[in-house]
C-alpha cells in the first residue's frame, strides 16, 4: 500500500510568533454565466489548525480554493495571506502558499525530481536550497525509488506524494489541499491523515476542501460548511452539532445544507 511519510522538520520561521498570520476570505463571488459557484464566501483559516471546507460536489469548494491560490479572480471580495492582499501582491502570497490542486499537474514527461525542482526554480530557489530541499522531501516521503522515473504511469499514490513535495519544495507557511485523498488506498488516505497532522504540528496553517465526513471529522479543527457557492454553517465539530441539535455531525450537515438559512458560530 502507497504511504506518505511525515513531512520535514520545521523551518525556525515557523516556531517565530506569528500572530497575524492565516488566511482570510471575505465576501468572495465568482460567476460562471447564470450560476453562481461562490455567491459571498467568508471565513478564516489560522495558524496551527486544520480547516476543512466541508460540501456536497458542486458546492463551491474548488472555486473558492482556485480563487484562494490565484488561478482564477474573484469578482469581488477580499483574500488575505498572512497579511498579504492577493489582488494586490499575488506573487507574494503565491509564495507563502504550497497548493495541492485537486488535478495533481505533474508534467508527465519529467522525472519525479524534475518536477519537484522545476517548481522550486519558479519559487526563485537557489541551486544549493534546491539542491538540499529536493533531497530532503524525496527521503522524507520515501520516493527514493521513484525520483528519476517519469511520472508518466505512476499510480495515485506515488502522484500525491510527488506533488506534495513539489507543493512543500518552498518551503511554505499555508498549504492548500484540494480533495486530497481522492483515488487513494486506505493506507495511502492514513498516511495522508498522518502528514496533515504533522503539518498541524509544526504550526502552519492546513487548509483542505472535502466531501467526506468521516474525514473532516476526524483532523479539522474548525469545519466550513459550503453549499450551493455559500457558507451555511461553521465551527468545531462539537459547535456545529450543539447548532442543530443533533448529536451525529453526519445528521448535523445533512441539516445544515437543507436549510435556506445561513447559519454561523
Amino acid at each position: 500500500a502507497e504511504q506518505v511519510a511525515c513531512p520535514l522538520p520545521p523551518s525556525p520561521l515557523l516556531l517565530l510568533a506569528r500572530t497575524q498570520a492565516m488566511i482570510e476570505l471575505s465576501d468572495l463571488r465568482k460567476t460562471f454565466g447564470t450560476v453562481k459557484a461562490v455567491d459571498g464566501v467568508s471565513f478564516t483559516a489560522r495558524d496551527g489548525e486544520i480547516t476543512g471546507l466541508l460540501g456536497p460536489n458542486g458546492a463551491g469548494k474548488t472555486t473558492t480554493l482556485r480563487m484562494l491560490y490565484t488561478l482564477m479572480k474573484p469578482e469581488t471580495g477580499h483574500i488575505s495571506v498572512d497579511g498579504v492582499d492577493i489582488t494586490r501582491d499575488p506573487d507574494s502570497a503565491r509564495r507563502k502558499l504550497g497548493v495541492l490542486p485537486d488535478a495533481r499537474g505533474l508534467y508527465k514527461r519529467l522525472t519525479a525530481r524534475e518536477n519537484i525542482e522545476y517548481f522550486g526554480r519558479l519559487h526563485g530557489l537557489d541551486e544549493a536550497t534546491l539542491k538540499q530541499r529536493t533531497d530532503a522531501l524525496i527521503r522524507s516521503l520515501a520516493i527514493e525509488d521513484i525520483a528519476g522515473r517519469r511520472t508518466e504511469g505512476f499510480s495515485n499514490g506515488q502522484r500525491v506524494k510527488t506533488a506534495i513535495a513539489r507543493a512543500l519544495v518552498h518551503d511554505p507557511r499555508n498549504v492548500l489541499l484540494d480533495e486530497p485523498t481522492n483515488g487513494l488506498d486506505v493506507m495511502a488516505t492514513r498516511a495522508l491523515r498522518k502528514f496533515m497532522l504533522q503539518l498541524r504540528a509544526e504550526g502552519r496553517c492546513v487548509l483542505f476542501s472535502s466531501h467526506i465526513m468521516q474525514e473532516v471529522a476526524a483532523l479539522c479543527d474548525r469545519i466550513v460548511v459550503i453549499a450551493k457557492g455559500r457558507v451555511v454553517a461553521q465551527g468545531t465539530a462539537d459547535e456545529l452539532r450543539a447548532l442543530t441539535g443533533e448529536a451525529n455531525l453526519e445528521d448535523a450537515f445533512v441539516k445544515v445544507i437543507g436549510s435556506e438559512e445561513g447559519l454561523s458560530l
